[in-house]
């Protein structure tokens, strides 16, 4: 289900039941001359809208303007963006703030961009996984007082729950778009074999090897990417991404 598309009582439907909600969240940045800049971002829309068709899931609109950072290119005649961190947090307070008044506890934002260094973090995911910490104290502070954890006997139970994933720190999940048994498989790279894959398995309109530029070192491996590496690297993102969800 598309959130933007969905009316009130099927989101009333989507919040009594605690279907996942899921949301991509990426950058707009350089990937050579042979693939969009979209990439971090399109793989996961894309991923979603497969899972969409396999189970119960809503659908928010993708967020494509994180801190894709300079690094690769800057962005004249490149195309690539970059929001800062502090920004990116401030938006998704705001964000939180909103799903959680609205009634939803069962959320998911996948990141791709510079998720093989997802246990330490990055500015992208780091700004979200901050903004939720934060928002799911205030929402509970406003609702329930100070001393909500402490003095109140409904948490009694706390790490029982939160040894369920049940408690409320798990009301918001920010997941990598692979996970770490994933990349053992299929190596991230940045426009190489593995990302160029993807792309032709999840989203082949915005990869043209015709328009490939050998002089990134970074881009070389592109050579040898392939539809059927691709199509095993998705299969094997759509499985984890499923069971991230619970669904697996």
């Amino acid at each position: 289900m598309r959130y933007e598309l969905m009316f009130p009582d099927q989101i009333r439907e989507a919040i009594d039941k605690n279907t996942p909600v899921a949301m991509a969240i990426g950058v707009l940045e350089y990937h050579g001359e042979h693939l969009s800049p979209g990439v971090d971002t399109l793989l996961v829309v894309r991923a979603l809208e497969m899972l969409e068709k396999e189970l119960p899931l809503v659908i928010l609109p993708p967020f494509y303007y994180g801190a894709g950072s300079y690094a690769v290119a800057g962005p004249e005649r490149k195309g690539g963006m970059h929001v800062d961190s502090d920004v990116l947090n401030k938006f998704a307070r705001q964000l939180f703030y909103n799903l959680l008044r609205i009634g939803f506890r069962n959320i998911y934002l996948f990141v791709h961009h510079q998720s093989e260094n997802f246990s330490n973090g990055m500015p992208t995911d780091l700004a979200f996984k901050l903004a939720a910490r934060q928002e799911i104290f205030a929402f509970i502070e406003r609702e329930r007082g100070d001393g909500w954890w402490g003095e109140d006997t409904q948490s009694a139970n706390y790490y029982e729950e939160h040894a369920a994933g049940d408690d409320p720190f798990s009301w918001v999940h920010i997941c990598p778009f692979m996970s770490e048994e994933a990349q053992s498989l299929y190596p991230i790279d940045h426009a190489g074999k593995q990302e160029t894959s993807l792309m032709m398995a999840f989203c082949p309109e915005a990869v043209d090897m015709g328009r490939f530029d050998e002089s990134k070192w970074y881009a070389k491996g592109a050579k040898t990417a392939s539809l059927e590496y691709g199509n095993k690297a998705k299969e094997a993102i759509l499985r984890d991404m499923k069971k991230a969800m619970g669904k697996g």
